[in-house]
């Protein structure tokens, strides 16, 4: 999505986060923040209803159609990066064999999740979701299931910390970090700024993982939209609920992301573009879904 696909916020600091100096091994679980003020909207449930879910309030619709109105494409974009991400889960399970995902700024859970997506291939999958939202936190505790038992973990821990979600005691103890993992980073990148160091977040994230292992990744960008455009969508960023900064990349700055990599066709192409279904939607465009999609395998 232009701005707030796949992820709930901004990936700012959380009580789940690494503290300085913390060593590998550390906890680096957390309890749920506060609940968000009644009547006040929520970047997650406002995703929520751009998926057509059902963990949303009025006042969520009506920011959600505010951003509508100056964003035609938010609904399109949402659907069609959440389409391919379930598209390369499925595909990573059924034709490379993965059996393991990491699937980090996850939202609200919505049907199908990727674990479900997963499984379609392979029923022994196992997932680990990571989101830095409390609300997203407790979301996903009542969804869980008592058969996904030692198979699914939701970790509470921040993207720009790296070292807190790999450190974390669900992803260890769910995840295998010698075999192979699929790591889905979906509509969360934009999120992080420059100086944030998103590239060596990646980096860092990979560079735990084993050989065959494979990055799926979604971005937003501003390559496809004219100066109005960009203006409006820059202008309803900048009130958005929770002050979601947004950083569009270009195809070769999202393309850095696969430095090292070993791209699966058809390479970085509009997320409906890549490997889609008989029933994906083919024409649309890049102003309809602004955003870049990939997946490559580490050697």
């Amino acid at each position: 999505m232009t701005g707030v696909t796949g992820v709930t916020g901004p990936p700012g600091r959380t009580e789940a986060a690494r503290p300085a100096g913390a060593s590998r091994g550390g906890r680096a679980g957390g309890r749920a923040g506060p609940a968000p003020e009644p009547g006040r909207a929520h970047p997650a449930r406002m995703q929520d209803y751009y998926l057509g879910g059902r963990d949303h309030s009025d006042a969520d619709v009506r920011a959600a159609e505010s951003v509508v109105a100056a964003m035609p494409a938010v609904r399109n974009a949402a659907r069609a990066n959440r389409d391919f991400m379930l598209r390369a889960t499925r595909w990573l399970a059924a034709e490379r064999g993965v059996g393991q995902f990491l699937d980090i700024g996850s939202g609200i859970p919505t049907e199908p999740n990727l674990h479900q997506a997963a499984r379609e291939a392979d029923p022994g999958a196992k997932v680990v979701y990571s989101d830095n939202d409390p609300l997203v936190l407790r979301h996903a505790r009542a969804a869980r299931d008592g058969n996904d038992e030692g198979r699914t973990a939701y970790v509470h821990a921040d993207l720009t910390d790296p070292e807190s979600i790999l450190d974390a005691p669900g992803l260890s103890d769910t995840i295998d970090l010698g075999r192979p993992v699929g790591l889905s980073l979906g509509a969360v990148l934009h999120f992080v700024r420059d100086e944030q160091h998103p590239y060596d977040i990646v980096r860092t994230l990979l560079g735990a993982l084993p050989a065959g292992s494979h990055l799926v990744l979604t971005h937003a960008t501003a390559d496809f939209l004219d100066e109005d455009a960009a203006a409006r969508a820059e202008t309803v960023l900048g009130t958005y609920p929770g002050g979601c900064p947004l950083r569009p990349r270009t195809r070769s700055e999202v393309a850095r992301f696969f430095d090292g990599l070993e791209p699966a066709d058809p390479g970085l192409v509009l997320p409906h573009q890549w490997r889609p279904d008989p029933d994906t939607p083919a024409h649309l465009s890049g102003e309809e879904v602004p955003s870049y999609a990939g997946v490559a395998r580490k050697p």
